[in-house]
């Protein structure tokens, strides 16, 4: 049984994602803030993660001869992907009845924990607009991975009951990550995509793309594997203690902020030659996957630099 229930979570982190980093970008980020948390925030979020109905199931995956310290950094870890994992659990549903991208006009969103079994896909992404060609572009729609980081921001710092506060925790940890990736944050209209590319989701590219990632066929997949590709906890530690330095205030809390940089890496860095106006698909070469790969270790360090602000300044 307990390896039936390692297979499941591994096949639940292996799930390509086009809702963020992938299982090693977000497992990153959740590593560069549990290293900066207070004591007692640190202590708060474990007591949280407790409360996830996998905890027990990321527990059991976990390698034998940990730490108690060692243990509890991999679960905040683990718990950091739980967004995408539901994914895999036929529990949970689309939001709304036109696919599921979102609830009704009427509907609204409504913090009541986990008992809401709606996926929320739109809360992965900020979806800014913009063009490289003049075509006219839409609005960002919202509510969105911005408006939930303030929503649950500031829900942690409530009196809510921790179950509640646990939802929050592992949403807000997954979103911090999910605004620091730069197709998370954009949508490029052209004469090919009068409605937006998606983030990047509908501009495909030739396999394989980079030495790090030879799976991704659209550019949005090449992104979110930007930092790595494997589900080991270990492999992401060893990662991420290699990431290069960023200098982030305590104060920086600003979830817009964060969005418009990432706006802008995409812009600059990734809707950029080989990559076309068009569908493609496109032939990605080196220098393009090292351009891409720097930016995500830096985008990541940020991430988590960021998420540990916000989880210092308001799980109380």
């Amino acid at each position: 049984m307990h390896r039936l229930l390692a297979l499941l979570l591994s096949l639940l982190l292996l799930v390509p994602s086009s809702y963020g980093w992938n299982g090693f970008g977000h497992m990153a980020v959740a590593y560069v803030a549990y290293q900066h948390l207070d004591a007692h925030a640190k202590s708060r979020a474990n007591q949280l993660i407790r409360l996830n109905s996998l905890y027990a199931t990321w527990k059991k995956q976990l390698p034998a001869g940990l730490s108690t310290s060692q243990q509890n950094t991999m679960l905040f870890m683990i718990a950091a992907t739980w967004p995408d994992q539901i994914r895999g659990d036929h529990s949970y549903h689309p939001d709304g009845p036109d696919s599921g991208d979102r609830p009704p006009a009427t509907g609204g969103d409504v913090n009541i924990g986990y008992t809401d079994k709606a996926l929320h896909k739109y809360w992965h992404f900020v979806d800014n607009p913009f063009s490289q060609d003049g075509t006219t572009v839409g609005a960002a729609p919202s509510p969105n991975a911005g408006t939930q980081i303030k929503a649950f921001s500031h829900a942690l710092a409530s009196d809510e009951p921790d179950k509640l506060k646990s939802y929050d925790l592992v949403w807000l940890m997954h979103m911090v990550g999910d605004a620091h990736q730069p197709l998370h944050n954009a949508s490029r209209f052209t004469k090919d995509f009068l409605q937006g590319d998606a983030g990047g989701n509908f501009v495909l590219i030739a396999t394989p793309p980079c030495k790090n990632d030879t799976s991704a066929k659209e550019l949005h997949a090449l992104w979110d594997g930007a930092i790595g590709t494997s589900t080991n906890p270990k492999a992401v530690i060893a990662v991420a203690k290699t990431l290069p330095t960023q200098a982030v205030e305590s104060t920086d809390q600003d979830v817009d902020t964060w969005a418009s940089e990432s706006l802008n890496l995409a812009e600059t860095k990734a809707y950029v030659a080989p990559i076309g106006g068009g569908k493609g698909p496109f032939t990605i070469d080196q220098a393009y996957c090292d351009q891409m790969h720097a930016v995500a270790e830096q985008r990541v360090e940020q991430g988590g630099l960021r998420l540990a602000n916000l989880i210092n300044a308001n799980l109380k």
